[in-house]
């Protein structure tokens, strides 16, 4: 008998069974049964061809439940390969017919025939074995003595040693008779690899096989890989999806031992790695280490966007799948927390990158999308708000339709729906009784429809014709005192401006901030990552752009994409492939962290009177920009600065000598750091073109 090696614990089918892994000596396969049962094994593999199921003439064994158990066979003492072992259990099945030779032929039957009630039962059992890429069928041979018949009972078992596959692979193995009487029994099983076995001295592709191990620092973390110094293997990190095959983040073909970094932001949870010895039929290692990390979870929602894809349809956009519910919300201008239609709508159960559908008529700024994961709020965005403007101040009426058909109507305010008409002091319930007239002479916009007759949600448009007069008057009023005040007091607060650049060195990032100092002493209010480096390592470089350019671009801002080789350097990887690797960029890099935003708005064409670019002279020329960027104004500075500071102060630009004026004030703050940056005292120029090649990346 084969001496037990360990326990392995293997699901087959429903239950759990505990099985002994063996060492089998020799290739030579072969065959065993129960105890009364005789079984042979056919010399060679047979063509696997179950064929149709045909009638049983009485009774036949027939296969009943298949089971597996993992083994080893090995030609040395390390020597050895995975083999999986299979029992077939057997029954009797079918029933004795009377014979009819007697009746109708009026004669006697044959006596040189057996009585078949006292015969044994004979069967050709066969063996199906699939698993990439191998297929095999073989025969088993098994006799049942007569003793042992007994019908619908269990008659014993036959083994067969057995079938060599992979580690790590996935096995699928038939069994039926021939000819088949019945339905062929089937299984599949997922083998476990190198690390899930205790084989690594015994078995050759487990030999040389990486050892990974996952350790934290601070805010990076370590991949440890410890190999022998002569090992080449390769390494992969990928995106593990439920449904659909894995998404490939990065992959590197490497020697000896390594220690990768990861920073923080770009752990998630369905980040997993594979490593593999660069040999031919390698054995591939996966593992997904940070499946329960909460760092991961909370990256994965920095990193999910909703799209808008029609007036009704949008999607979640994340890199792994997450469990979460959605729903519309209204939000009201004043900064209240934006209040979910929820009833007359619903929650809706929410699938990464599944097209989901509102049923809206409409669309207005103030409808924006909730998205609750274990009810608590992820993500919030308007997703109407970028083509159709700001939030409004009109007023949301829902309808409600009871079982007698009769409505009642209530405004959303901050505090609840108010009934309409209603004695409480909101705002809503004292303009009720406009409210209800607009309502019924048509002036309400329906947005949401009302097919579950639960609610019927419109807009009011022109709540406010009360206070229309003192409005006006109020307009003229502040427009003759802004005629007689300076223009420049006028915009004291300036337009909002986003600058984005990319890192390239310490000399590009002091002249990027001595730009943008110059531009706050305009009408201007400039942001940008070098001034809210806390603030971005909290939320990250995707989150923080995020919430920047939908703030600057609401209030009616610009998004000034400053190029350099650098930058041009990533939008081309961009622009090809969509991703680089992991860890090659600094934490702060804000213009790569942005790509993924601001590339839909130039493929889109929503980047004319949002976006300028720019670039510094005897650095880059505008026509070293990639084209797709070139369809928004490039400006070289500081020969363009007039220009320049025109598209950024657009609609309300200065009068040309003003702007001269502060285009020459621009320039004087900007020459020093020109200057320094293009002749340092003492040094050469620094070296130009850093992108996203320059490092190892590991």
């Amino acid at each position: 008998m084969p001496v037990p090696w360990f326990l392995l614990s293997l699901a087959l089918g429903r239950s759990p069974i505990v099985l002994s892994l063996e060492r089998l000596v020799g290739p030579q396969d072969a065959t065993h049964c129960s105890p009364g049962l005789s079984c042979h094994l056919w010399d060679s593999d047979i063509l696997c061809l179950p064929g149709d199921i045909v009638p049983a003439p009485g009774p036949v064994l027939a296969p009943t439940h298949l089971q597996t158990e993992l083994v080893l066979r090995c030609r040395k003492e390390t020597y050895c390969d995975l083999c999986v072992r299979v029992a077939v259990h057997l029954a009797v099945h079918g029933h004795w017919e009377e014979p009819e030779d007697e009746e109708k032929f009026g004669g006697a039957a044959d006596p040189g025939v057996e009585e078949p009630r006292n015969a044994s039962l004979q069967a050709q059992v066969v063996l199906s074995f699939q698993a990439y890429p191998t297929t095999r069928c073989v025969l088993l041979e098994v006799q049942v003595p007569a003793a042992l018949v007994q019908f619908g009972q269990s008659v014993g078992s036959v083994v067969y040693d057995c079938f060599e596959a992979a580690l790590g692979s996935e096995v699928r193995i038939w069994s039926y008779t021939q000819p088949r009487y019945e339905k062929e029994l089937n299984l599949t099983q997922q083998l476990p690899d190198c690390r899930g076995l205790e084989v690594r001295n015994s078995i050759p592709s487990c030999w040389a096989l990486p050892w990974l191990n996952v350790s934290a620092d601070g805010d990076n973390v370590h991949l440890v890989l410890n190999v022998s110094e002569e090992q080449h293997f390769g390494l992969s990190l990928y995106w593990n999806q439920v449904q659909g095959p894995p998404k490939p983040r990065w992959h590197k073909n490497l020697t000896g031992p390594q220690i990768i970094t990861l920073n923080h932001t770009d752990l998630v949870p369905c980040l997993c790695i594979q490593v593999w010895p660069l040999e031919p039929d390698s054995v591939r290692t996966n593992i997904c280490p940070f499946r329960e990390d909460p760092r991961a979870h909370q990256n994965l929602w920095r990193a999910a966007r909703l799209r808008l894809l029609t007036l009704q349809s949008w999607l979640l956009d994340a890199p792994c799948s997450l469990p979460a519910e959605a729903a519309l919300c209204w939000q009201a201008p004043g900064g209240d927390p934006c209040q979910p239609l929820v009833p007359p709508l619903s929650w809706e159960n929410v699938t990464v990158d599944k097209v989901l559908e509102f049923p809206l008529l409409k669309g207005h700024p103030n409808l924006c999308v909730q998205v609750n994961s274990w009810e608590k709020l992820q993500l919030q965005e308007c997703l109407w708000a970028d083509s159709l403007g700001p939030l409004k101040d009109d007023v949301l009426l829902l309808e409600t339709r009871g079982p007698q058909d009769n409505r009642s109507l209530c405004a959303l305010e901050p505090s609840g729906c108010t009934s309409l008409p209603s004695k409480a002091s909101t705002r809503a319930a004292r303009l009720g009784e406009y409210l209800l007239q607009d309502l019924q002479s048509g002036q309400c916009l329906q947005v949401i429809s009302n097919s579950s007759s639960l609610g019927l949600p419109d807009i009011h448009k022109r709540w406010a014709l009360l206070w229309l007069a003192c409005l006006l008057f109020a307009a003229a009023l502040s427009l003759i005192l802004l005629l007689k005040k300076d223009h420049a007091k006028a915009a004291a607060r300036g337009r909002a401006a986003l600058l984005l650049y990319s890192a390239d060195d310490s000399g590009f990032e002091r002249l990027v901030g001595a730009l943008a100092s110059a531009l706050c002493q305009l009408p201007l209010r400039v942001a940008v990552d070098l001034w809210s480096r806390r603030e971005m390592s909290a939320q990250g470089p995707v989150a923080w752009f995020h919430a920047q350019r939908r703030q600057t671009l609401q209030e009616g801002g610009v998004v000034v994409l400053l190029f350099s080789p650098g930058a041009v350097a990533l939008c081309s990887e961009w622009l090809q492939d969509g991703m680089s690797a992991p860890g090659a960029h600094g934490p702060h890099d804000a213009f790569r962290a942005s790509l993924s935003c601001v590339l839909p708005d130039f493929l889109q064409g929503r980047a004319p009177g949002r976006y300028v670019g720019a670039c510094f002279d005897r650095l880059l020329h505008p026509d070293s920009v990639p084209a797709l960027f070139r369809t928004v104004p490039v400006f070289s500075l500081p020969s363009q600065l007039p220009d320049f500071l025109g598209a950024l102060q657009q609609p309300r630009a200065p009068r040309p000598r003003r702007l001269q004026e502060r285009a020459e004030h621009v320039s004087r703050a900007l020459q020093p750091a020109l200057d320094s940056y293009f002749h340092p005292p003492g040094t050469p120029a620094p070296g130009r073109g850093v992108g996203p090649g320059a490092g190892d990346g590991t």
